[in-house]
């Protein structure tokens, strides 16, 4: 059976999650670059996807007010957050700091 995402986040490996929107043009940037970096970064970090149309009180309970957002979770905490898209590097650089 899968994790829900309480399980997920709560888990000591770092999960990235994009809360994106199907008609958010900078959320189609992401999802690319967001590909390319599970696939370099493979089981070193866990990628989750929310659509906030779908999923609105996930979207709410953390706050998020645009899309997309991108936050890290280990153990339960937001190690990091940010709104906006960014570039691959931007964000492998960011990453790593955690991985």
């Amino acid at each position: 059976m899968p994790l829900t995402f309480q399980e997920l986040v709560q888990g000591e490996q770092p999960v990235l999650v994009d809360f994106h929107a199907t008609w958010c043009g900078p959320c189609k940037m992401m999802a690319p670059i967001l590909q390319e970096l599970k696939a370099e970064l493979g089981t070193a970090l866990t990628i989750v996807k929310i659509d906030v149309d779908k999923q609105p009180a996930r979207a709410q309970a953390y706050q998020v007010q645009g899309v997309p957002t991108l936050l890290l979770f280990r153990a339960g905490k937001i190690l990091w957050r940010q709104s906006g898209a960014m570039s691959k590097a931007q964000l492998k650089q960011v990453l790593q700091q955690y991985l």
